[in-house]
This record gives structure tokens, C-alpha cells and sequence, in this order.
């Protein structure tokens, strides 16, 4: 494990020095790979699947593991299309950030540049292994990849694919792509904050949580994806059912799809019928608290346990509150930091939401699954953060990054700005151009 986070810090350094035409060379020809290599995946994939199978039986693996292990052609073409939009993504390294003029002949520049190396560790879906790597290349950084060991078999043929791919840049340094298979491994990588600059991990409570608690090395990401929608008294009812629906069903195993609805007492009689009843159209299991189901009987009680559960499920809890200010409290209480929306006309109401709950992303009158890199216009994410550190809400190339800063000058010392008649410092700030 150290040989490889070794081999992975030396890459780091000459992938920082790559120009941007080499990088997106390597990303088509990586594309071009997988295009290539459809069926080989699938037939990768079916092998991870069928050992899942009997896991899913048991009850060793989740129903949502489950679906997000699956591969199928339209899913690779999504993988294709997400690395060609890295391609025509502008490169976030070496860029000027801002420029200052200390003295005459002696300028500060902060300039973008890689993290370094990157850890990520993630459960079953095999499709970040591209989008990762795609995004790392991108902003010059090497990663050491864990997946989860029901993607094995899929995980180390996209890597091999990608690898054999980057043989074929002869500018691309070796072992800037890493994968990793066993517990032991995960348990000495974390060890290896000599070499490693920032672990990802995607997956579950308990596996971030793990993480956190066992390395010194700096983590980026969330624990947890309790997402919250507050149904303002203003809200147009058509809307709010349809964001909803949306929010919970379009999938419902995603970190970003809502968990709990708020509703407003003052409309909870017109719109919790019509609400209930199309979530039972697409066989969600609704639970409430006592006065949602003095509204509609016909549901499963919530319980203080539901409002700080992530269901990954088609399982959502409904509660009414006195006004907005209640629901803010609720969501800063019980979620996650991670995507909370407002339904409302009201925009004393919107604004008010939208700047006081404490999250990474706070939507108005729109779905929680738009959470997303992709749909973020970022190519794709390494993952979702919720912290208030370096980067926030989908970790795209820019998350990838972080700044150093260069100093040029003309035989200036220190000496000469202090004491009895020191120079002053102009401090005036320069046009990135310079």
C-alpha cells in the first residue's frame, strides 16, 4: 500500500505539469475505450450482479446497493457523454486567480493548482470510477480508487480500460490511476498521510463516519442525505406535488432525494390527499406524525427516530408545522447539511428560507435531485460535501483544486520595508492579465 500511495504522490507531480491539450487526449482516448469495450463491461458487470443477487437474498446487501450496482448500455453512454463534457470544461489549473502589487517589480499571484493525490473509497455504483478519474485528470491530480466488493469484477475493468487508454499518451506519467481491493487496504490507506492529500469517501453513515474517526488525513464529504422539502401556506399545489413526486421517486436510493416533507398546517387539508394519493400511484410507503394523520388515517405513524433517517428508499415522513420559521428549525435540527427546498409564491418567504437553512444546497419550487455535478454544468462530481471547508455541495473540478502563491520580484528584502525609512507596500491590486 505505501509503493502505491508512493507511486501515486511521484505521478501527482508530473501530472501538474501537463498541458491542457495532453489531459483531454487522454480523457477521449479513455472515452474511446469504453466505447469500445461495451459489451466486455457488461459482461463484467453480470459477474458482480449475480454474486449480488445471492447477497440481496440474504439480506447482506440493500435493495438501493443493489440498483446502483447496475450497468446496462444507456448507463454507459451517460458514462461517455459525462467524460466528453469534462473534455469541454475550461482546465482549473494554472489559473490567476488574483494578482497584487506589493512594490514596483514585486507582484503576488495566487494561481490554482492540484490537490495532489486523492483517496476515494465508495459502495457499489461502478460508474464513479469514470467520472472520477475523468475529473482527475482533468485537474492533474492521481487517485487511489476503493470500491465497494461487489463492483470488483466492474471496477477493475473500467480501470483497466482507463489504464490501457493512458498507455497510449506517452506524456502521461504511470500510476496516476490506482485501484485497491481489500478492507486491509482501506485500513493501511489511511495510514498513508505522508503521500495522500484528501480522502472522498461516498457511501454510507457508517463508512464516512469510519473514515472520519480512523486517519489524519483531511475527508471531504457527507454522512448522511436527509433532504427536506417545506411546503409553504403559498404554495401553488400543483407545483408542490409535482416537485415532490419528483424529489422521491426519480431515485429514490440517491443521497439527494427528499426524505421528509413539511407542510404548513394552513394547507395541509387541500394538499395532503392529493399528495398522499399520488405518492401511493407510485408505491411510496407514507408515514406521518398525529395531526397528518388526522388528515389522512390511512398511513403509518412517524416517530421521532423517522425525522433523523436517511430511507435511501421509496419510504417518506410527513409532518405539519405552525409556520416557516418552525420548518427552518426543523431542517437546521434533524438534516444533513446536504439539499433542502422551499415550495412557495411568497418571496419574502423564499428569501427567508433560502438564507437562513444551513446547507449546501437550498432550492426554491425545484426537485432535490437536481443536487447533481452533471446537472450542475461541472462535467461530473467526485462526490457531494457538506462541509464548510474547502468546497461544498457537488465536488467538481474546481473542489479539486486549491491555490498557491507565486511571488515575483527584482532583488527585494524584507529588511527594506522595516524599520526607520522602510519602503512602503503599494498594495494595489493587478488585472489577472498581468
Amino acid at each position: 500500500m505505501e509503493k502505491t500511495a508512493q507511486s501515486a504522490k511521484l505521478a501527482s507531480y508530473k501530472l501538474a505539469s501537463l498541458s491542457e491539450e495532453t489531459k483531454n487526449k487522454a480523457l477521449l482516448s479513455i472515452a474511446e475505450h469504453i466505447k469500445n469495450n461495451v459489451d466486455t463491461i457488461l459482461k463484467e458487470n453480470k459477474k458482480d450482479l449475480a454474486a449480488a443477487e445471492i447477497l440481496l437474498k440474504d439480506g447482506s446487501l440493500s435493495k438501493p446497493l443493489y440498483d446502483r450496482l447496475k450497468l446496462d448500455e444507456e448507463k454507459i453512454n451517460v458514462i461517455i457523454k459525462g467524460i466528453e463534457d469534462v473534455v469541454k470544461l475550461e482546465d482549473p489549473v494554472n489559473k490567476t486567480l488574483w494578482g497584487m502589487e506589493l512594490d514596483k517589480d514585486l507582484e503576488l499571484y495566487r494561481v490554482s493548482c492540484p490537490i495532489g493525490v486523492i483517496g476515494v473509497i465508495f459502495e457499489s455504483r461502478p460508474d464513479v470510477v469514470p467520472q472520477i478519474v475523468s475529473l482527475a485528470i482533468k485537474s492533474a491530480n492521481s487517485v487511489i480508487l476503493k470500491g465497494g466488493v461487489e463492483a470488483l469484477n466492474s471496477n477493475q475493468i473500467f480501470v483497466k480500460l482507463i489504464n490501457e487508454a493512458l498507455k497510449t499518451i506517452p506524456e502521461f506519467p504511470e500510476n496516476s490511476i490506482n485501484l485497491i481491493k481489500t478492507r486491509e487496504d482501506v485500513k493501511e490507506l489511511l495510514k498513508m498521510d505522508k503521500y495522500i492529500d484528501l480522502l472522498i469517501p461516498r457511501g454510507s453513515n457508517n463508512l464516512v463516519k469510519y473514515i472520519q474517526e480512523n486517519t489524519k488525513i483531511p475527508v471531504l464529504g457527507h454522512t448522511e442525505g436527509i433532504c427536506h422539502i417545506y411546503i409553504d401556506k403559498e404554495a401553488a399545489l400543483n407545483k408542490a406535488i409535482k416537485v415532490s413526486i419528483d424529489s422521491k421517486i426519480q431515485y429514490p436510493a440517491a443521497c439527494n432525494a427528499v426524505e421528509t416533507l413539511l407542510v404548513h398546517k394552513d394547507i395541509a387539508d387541500k394538499l395532503l390527499p392529493l399528495l398522499i394519493s399520488e405518492f401511493k400511484k407510485e408505491d411510496v410507503f407514507v408515514k406521518g406524525e398525529e395531526l397528518t394523520r388526522r388528515i389522512v388515517p390511512d398511513i403509518e405513524p412517524a416517530t421521532e427516530k423517522d425525522w433523523e433517517t436517511e430511507y435511501s428508499d421509496k419510504i417518506i415522513s410527513i409532518k405539519l408545522v405552525e409556520d416557516i420559521n418552525e420548518a427552518i428549525n426543523h431542517i437546521n435540527l434533524y438534516g444533513s447539511g446536504h439539499t433542502d427546498c422551499i415550495i412557495t409564491e411568497n418571496t419574502q418567504n423564499r428569501d427567508l428560507f433560502m438564507n437562513l437553512v444551513d446547507s449546501a444546497g437550498v432550492y426554491c419550487n425545484t426537485s432535490t435531485r437536481f443536487a447533481d455535478g452533471f446537472r450542475y454544468g461541472l462535467g461530473a462530481e467526485v462526490g457531494i460535501s457538506t462541509n464548510k471547508t474547502h468546497a461544498r455541495g457537488p465536488v467538481g473540478l474546481e473542489g479539486l483544486t486549491i491555490y498557491k502563491y507565486k511571488l515575483y520580484g527584482n532583488g527585494q528584502i524584507v529588511a527594506e520595508y522595516s524599520g526607520k525609512d522602510a519602503k512602503k507596500y503599494t498594495h494595489k491590486f493587478l488585472n489577472n492579465d498581468n
